[in-house]
């Protein structure tokens, strides 16, 4: 079936079937229902190429991802941002296009997806601090939007960030408000934005409240359970250990809690643990009560409003950069009590 036989099918113009499929705003959202069950009923799907020609564009957005961080392929956080993204690609009509290169040959991958029009825009993952993609893709003119932000950077640039550092503030400062003092952060590589971020944030509420850091007490890595299990597993030996844990991914508050388990502890009672949560969907924290307090931010949403600030960007190139900035929600769970009396 195509485009004019569906129309005639349900009655109403090519043209508002065309708009109401590729989610244009002025459709209301009654006739856009319509022509979704109308073509889910008759096995419509629009002819890509088609409209690819009639358009001028690709129909098609780019995901690059140097050999360095392949890993991010089996990252259950990667993996919900881009279903979250993928979602809104094929509503919208468009393909994705995920690229795995060596990293000597990242600009010239970017380069090339401009000079061959193969994608119509870019989300860029993992901004790092003064990353110099932001420079890169200004300057070739290529659309994109940044999942997170980049600090440092001085061009304008459309992103899309949670407020870790708000976050990871607020974490803290419960913490503390339990009697904590004793706090270890365990925190993702801090060459990456958001870490940096989280760092701030815990160090800020801190000082706030006259409480000295501990440097042995903060580190920073690729956010596994086995550096969770490690790190938390050398804490608990120390003289002074840690009454509370601070972390930046709940697949590394899963080694935190192996690493309390296996010191005879009992997490909640003896050891506190928070933990940022992005509410992935195969692993989540708890059933009707949470198993850790946790900073919770969808990152499958992030994908989602990701890809459609990136098709906003590719069908109005004229507007300004854009950016939004996701707040946190801190959810109690049973991770968390008062600091234990260890006098």
């Amino acid at each position: 079936m195509n485009l004019k036989e569906l129309s005639l099918r349900i009655g109403l113009s090519q043209t508002t079937v065309s708009r109401a499929l590729n989610g244009y705003p002025e459709v209301n959202e009654a006739t856009r229902r319509r022509v979704l069950e109308a073509a889910k009923q008759y096995n419509y799907s629009p002819n890509t190429r088609a409209k690819s020609l009639a358009t001028g564009q690709a129909l098609a957005i780019g995901h690059v991802i140097p050999m360095s961080t392949k890993h991010e392929m089996v990252n259950p956080v990667f993996g919900d941002f881009i279903a979250g993204a993928g979602e809104t690609y094929s509503r919208n009509g468009f393909d994705m296009v995920l690229s795995i290169v060596p990293d000597r040959d990242e600009e010239s991958v970017y380069r090339e997806f401009k000079a061959k029009g193969n994608v119509d825009g870019l989300i860029v993952h993992g901004p790092r601090m003064n990353d110099s993609r932001i420079d890169l893709l200004n300057e070739i003119g290529l659309p994109f939007v940044v999942h997170g932000r980049a600090s440092g950077q001085t061009l304008p640039y459309s992103w899309l960030d949670v407020n870790n550092t708000s976050a990871f503030k607020r974490a803290t400062e419960f913490l503390l408000d339990l009697g904590h003092r004793n706090i270890a952060l365990i925190n993702g590589l801090e060459t990456m934005d958001f870490a940096y971020r989280r760092r701030k944030g815990f160090e800020r509420a801190m000082a706030e409240r006259g409480v000295a850091t501990n440097p042995s007490f903060m580190r920073s890595d690729e956010m596994t359970e086995v550096y969770g299990y490690q790190t938390a597993q050398e804490m608990l030996r120390s003289e002074n250990a840690p009454t509370a844990f601070l972390v930046a991914s709940l697949i590394s508050a899963l080694g935190i809690r192996r690493a309390i388990q296996d010191a005879g502890l009992v997490m909640g009672r003896d050891v506190s643990v928070v933990t940022h949560d992005d509410m992935l969907s195969y692993l989540s924290n708890g059933d009707s009560v949470p198993v850790f307090t946790a900073a919770r931010s969808s990152v499958r949403d992030a994908g989602a409003l990701c890809a459609q600030m990136l098709i906003d960007i590719i069908n109005s190139p004229n507007e300004n950069p854009k950016s939004r900035l996701l707040e946190a929600e801190l959810t109690v769970g049973a991770s968390t009590g008062p600091a234990p009396n260890r006098g």
